[in-house]
């Protein structure tokens, strides 16, 4: 597993449990979601991957070493594992999208040549080039999730860990984030996303963890997962609505249509053909 924690615990100092005993893996080059409500301890879980926060118990592996939290160790993980927040706002400060973007391989003691052929390479993977000039606080919101995307894939991490990507984004914007990081993992980077939007979850993840109140309450395939309508609906989280769609004309309109629901409207269609050819 290139990610792993084992029971982590986090408390803040009031002493109240952000995460209790916490086991969540990723398998290398697979894409991952974790799914809950806002304050569910997405974010909080998210920022243990590259030593933001170390866990107050328990053990957070990363290549299937333990991370160490001195300043040496913490530099090495974070070069493998590249975390993009849900504001870019909190991640973009330089004056010129090509300042921001060079930021973290700078940091990496590169040549200058080097910075600058992974930042001219980093913003053309996210359809950014030509942007170099601009000051980031004059993009719109998808440009300027596209350039915090850039500022890790800069760093040539193997992980790339995102705070709701989607988050703020109109849908074609959403759209293209998304196949953004689908077409990244197809070129074997490993992707981790957090979200509260299950409609987008079959169509990328190959697993997903759900978390309520700082506890993993279900893992497993999409289909496995959103099987389990009444673990859902207690995590405040609902089923896509391909599916809730299914369970609407099995239930209203006595449609025999059996478990588990469709999940994406290509499956939603075979399926109901399939019932209309008997």
């Amino acid at each position: 597993m290139i990610i792993e924690t084992d029971k982590i615990v986090y408390e803040y100092p009031d002493g109240t449990k952000a995460l209790e005993d916490v086991d969540f893996q990723v398998e290398e080059g697979k894409i991952v979601a974790l799914l809950g409500p806002n304050g569910a301890g997405k974010s909080t879980l998210f920022l243990h991957f590259n030593g933001i926060l170390e866990p107050t118990s328990g053990t957070v592996k990363i290549d299937g070493e333990p991370i160490k939290y001195d300043k040496k160790e913490l530099m090495k993980v974070r070069q493998k594992v590249g975390i993009v927040f849900q504001n870019p706002d909190d991640q973009l400060f330089a004056p010129t999208v090509m300042e921001d973007v060079a930021f973290g391989p700078m940091n990496m003691a590169l040549s200058k040549e080097e910075v600058d052929a992974r930042v001219k390479e980093a913003l053309e993977k996210v359809g950014m080039n030509g942007f170099e000039k601009k000051p980031p606080h004059h993009l719109s919101g998808g440009q300027k999730k596209r350039v915090a995307i850039a500022g890790i894939l800069a760093m040539r991490p193997k992980i790339m860990v995102l705070d709701e990507p989607t988050s703020g984004l109109d849908p074609k914007g959403a759209s293209h984030i998304l196949q953004l990081l689908y077409q990244l993992n197809k070129e074997g980077m490993t992707i981790v996303i957090s979200t509260h939007d299950v409609d987008l979850v079959p169509l990328y993840a190959s697993t997903v963890y759900i978390i309520s109140k700082g506890k993993i309450i279900k893992e497993g395939s999409p289909q496995t997962v959103f099987e389990d309508v009444e673990t859902i609906r207690a995590a405040n989280l609902r089923l896509p609505r391909i599916a809730h769609l299914m369970e609407i004309l099995k239930k209203e309109d006595k449609l025999p249509l059996g478990k588990p629901y469709p999940l994406t409207i290509g499956e939603a269609r075979r399926r109901i053909l399939k019932e209309l050819d008997k």
